[in-house]
């Protein structure tokens, strides 16, 4: 049931549980792990600052890990270190929405050098990007979860020694399920 192929590329599954919708079962192959969701459950009709995740089938573009906190991640994504200046515009009027910029930076950027370990390892995930539409959500990724599977801000997060695992299982043309 959970495991798909396309072309060769794994599709990771994820699927609410309850009414709340801010925790979910994430699925790959035979790997069946908990997460969390956004505070806003899971959307069709996502917006900035809604907290939700967005419903939908989109792309693993690539993985950014935190080099000294977390070991680089066996994976066939493209991968990159964060570095302290690294960030994500979250600022729907900026020319660089829902791109990766570069801290200090004049409108609202996500921090991706944290020091919570949430993104010591992050999969970005292809949501609002190709095209990017004002407004429609930024900054969505598969990252670290909080203790206790605490909701995200429209993000999923796994435990981190689950990421590691999902990771080994995923390449380009890879795709996310979500909610679907």
């Amino acid at each position: 049931m959970a495991k798909r192929e396309i072309g060769g590329a794994r599709q990771v599954i994820v699927r609410s549980r309850g009414a709340a919708q801010r925790r979910g079962v994430l699925f790959i192959g035979m790997l069946t792990v908990p997460c969390a969701l956004g505070r806003g459950g899971i959307t069709p009709f996502k917006r900035e600052g809604d907290g939700a995740t967005p419903r939908g089938r989109f792309d693993l573009r690539r993985v950014l890990y935190r080099s000294g906190q977390a070991p680089r991640p066996r994976t066939r994504l493209p991968i990159a270190q964060i570095k302290r200046d690294d960030g994500w515009c979250d600022a729907p009027r900026d020319r660089n929405y829902n791109r990766a910029v570069r801290h200090p930076y004049p409108t609202g950027a996500e921090v991706m050098w944290r020091d919570d370990g949430l993104y010591d390892v992050v999969v970005v995930i292809g949501h609002n990007d190709r095209p990017r539409i004002r407004g429609r959500g930024s900054a969505i990724f598969l990252h670290v979860a909080k203790p206790g599977f605490e909701a995200t801000e429209g993000c999923v997060a796994v435990r981190a020694s689950d990421m590691r695992k999902l990771l080994a299982h995923v390449g380009r043309g890879s795709r996310i399920v979500i909610g679907m």
